[in-house]
């Protein structure tokens, strides 16, 4: 059975869960996705964005512990982050290009692969791509 993390466990060594990811003989903090939606819908609605990164997460197999976005002016674009318990989702748009920059960054379990299909059904890029960076790997 899984125990909480007292914040006392935080500062004295004991019994506490390792969000590290195993995975293809290594050992890392996690998978830090950068991507680029060209030719992508619905840039500038706030609301819609917060609700499509939120259900990504879950998808994802994440827990969502906070989220905040911002609008800038009339159709202007957005800038978010999803606060995970995994790490972070973010975004920042350009509605006038049609393009979007979303960085998925999850340790522990949570595939960040498992984001994608929720994003492309919201936003419908002509194009996406796709970079990946394993952070944190362990020697």
């Amino acid at each position: 059975m899984e125990k909480d993390v007292l914040e006392s466990e935080i500062y004295h060594p004991g019994p506490v869960r390792d969000y590290f990811v195993e995975r293809d003989g290594l050992r890392f903090a996690g998978t830090h996705l950068f991507l680029e939606l060209w030719g992508a819908r619905h840039l500038h609605d706030k609301n819609m964005i917060e609700k499509a990164l939120c259900g990504a997460a879950e998808r994802a197999g994440a827990t969502v512990l906070h989220s905040y976005f911002h609008r800038f002016g009339s159709g202007g674009g957005v800038s978010g982050v999803v606060i995970l318990a995994e790490s972070h989702i973010s975004i920042h748009t350009w509605p006038e290009r049609m393009f979007a920059a979303v960085d998925v960054f999850m340790c522990g379990v949570c595939n960040p692969y498992d984001t994608i299909p929720a994003l492309r059904e919201v936003f419908r890029p002509d194009h996406l791509e796709i970079d990946e960076k394993k952070r944190g790997v362990l020697p």
